[in-house]
């Protein structure tokens, strides 16, 4: 839990930095407002019991429920954030940090702007983050859904199998291109020389002058779709470069991220292990943070299918936890599980009730400070217990010192001991609390 509230600290004060509100929703929604907006990944829904004809089901992610809150409420604009729990009926891997329950943490941009504004500050919110957790080195991958439809449409895939191979795509950076070429043609009935084409746009990946490559390729250029996806991810560069972090940013055209309601930019950031041989390939971690814009989903909640565009990103902080707590384990980092500053301690017998005194003195002054739940502890106990868990400081008040009004302030680590007067014990706490 330290691990977890330290990092969360620094997602959500970013996430305030760049202005954004909170908002809190269920955990589960109508089962009919979660149907058909994740493509394949569907069947992965929690559905609760049927308990008097109201079907429910927990969500699955925090995007769906954003768009329902945004079209019930008639909401136009917002800028919000939202951490909480989602689940999904996958096989968990602990080692990767992927589980059934887990937490995310949102970002998102509702409203009519600009074009590619919004959406370079929720890449530059994603470096924000992913550098000041100190992960590593890492990359992120941009693409926009727009394109891909054109490469479809130019290799000439069929518009109905447009989400089929989008998310056999999607899986490219867990299989190679020969097995995910083999579930296009096999599973899903496409023409080996369409999947072969499709091959040859989907291994390129590059920077800004892969777009205007694009734009030279006589087929997709002539493609309305992906003109405009190329147009936008053209300024999107400009405007990354002026955040001064474009060389971050790989445009990618493998990327396709299986959900079904992305509508133009999409992007996905993937840590980089650095190998130990110079020239060799990095290699992937795996993703730890993604987003995208979405433009049609609040509309299809809305009665009359009002539209609000969105733009969002999603930090996958479990996998961000269990990388760090792996690190701490590798180079033996003992971490501190409670926040204790103070020990009321006793040498002697029949202390309790100065013990009790004294503690309600500290915490009432805001002190953070603990005692032993015993008439009679032993002091080796009690200063044992100070070691084993970090807590700095120690007071000790036995008869000689309730004799000369006094109480021994002991330094844990150093072990040296001062007595201070009954009434400047406090402020001394504080003192030496704010200088460590």
């Amino acid at each position: 839990m330290v691990v977890r509230e330290k990092i969360l600290d620094m997602v959500v004060s970013c996430f305030k930095r760049h202005g954004a509100k909170g908002l809190d929703t269920p955990a589960f929604e109508l089962k009919e407002m979660l149907t058909e907006k994740y493509g394949e990944d569907s069947m992965l829904i929690y559905d609760l019991k049927d308990q008097g004809g109201e079907l429910l089901s927990l969500r699955y992610d925090l995007t769906v429920p954003f768009a329902r809150y945004l079209a019930m409420n008639k909401v136009k604009k917002m800028k919000r954030y939202h951490v909480g729990k989602v689940w999904r009926r996958e096989s968990p891997t602990i080692v990767q940090g992927r589980y059934r329950e887990f937490c995310q943490c949102d970002f998102d941009i509702a409203g009519q702007f600009d074009p590619m504004i919004p959406d370079a500050e929720c890449l530059k919110i994603m470096c924000e983050i992913l550098s000041g957790l100190q992960l590593g080195d890492f990359l992120i991958k941009v693409n926009d859904r727009r394109i891909l439809d054109g490469i479809f449409a130019v290799c000439g895939i069929p518009e109905s199998k447009f989400h089929a191979i989008c998310s056999s795509i999607d899986k490219l950076d867990k299989m190679s291109w020969k097995d995910v070429r083999h579930e296009m043609v096999a599973k899903k009935g496409l023409a080996p020389e369409v999947a072969d084409r499709i091959g040859d746009y989907v291994q390129c990946h590059g920077g800004v002058s892969l777009v205007e490559q694009m734009f030279q390729d006589s087929e997709l250029s002539q493609n309305q779709h992906a003109l405009e996806g190329l147009r936008d991810l053209k300024l999107l560069f400009e405007y990354l470069t002026l955040f001064g972090v474009a060389e971050k940013i790989s445009f990618d055209l493998s990327l396709a991220r299986g959900l079904d309601y992305y509508t133009g930019v999409i992007y996905e950031a993937v840590l980089l292990q650095t190998s130990a041989r110079a020239g060799e390939e990095p290699l992937n971690v795996g993703s730890v943070a993604a987003g995208g814009r979405y433009d049609g989903l609040v509309g299809m909640f809305d009665p009359k299918g009002h539209k609000v565009p969105c733009v969002g990103l999603s930090i996958g902080v479990e996998r961000i936890f269990s990388i760090v707590e792996q690190r701490m384990k590798n180079v033996g980092e003992k971490i501190r599980t409670t926040e204790t500053e103070v020990f009321v301690a006793t040498p002697q017998k029949n202390f309790l009730q100065e013990r009790l005194k004294l503690i309600a003195e500290l915490w009432d002054a805001g002190i953070k400070a603990e005692l032993m739940y015993k008439n009679n502890p032993k002091l080796l106990t009690q200063l044992r217990y100070c070691e084993n868990m970090g807590i700095p400081l120690m007071v000790i008040i036995g008869e000689q010192e309730l004799k000369e009004g006094v109480i021994k302030l002991r330094s844990v680590a150093s072990r040296e001991e001062v007595a201070i007067k009954r009434e400047n014990l406090v402020a001394e706490i504080q003192k030496r609390l704010s200088e460590s």
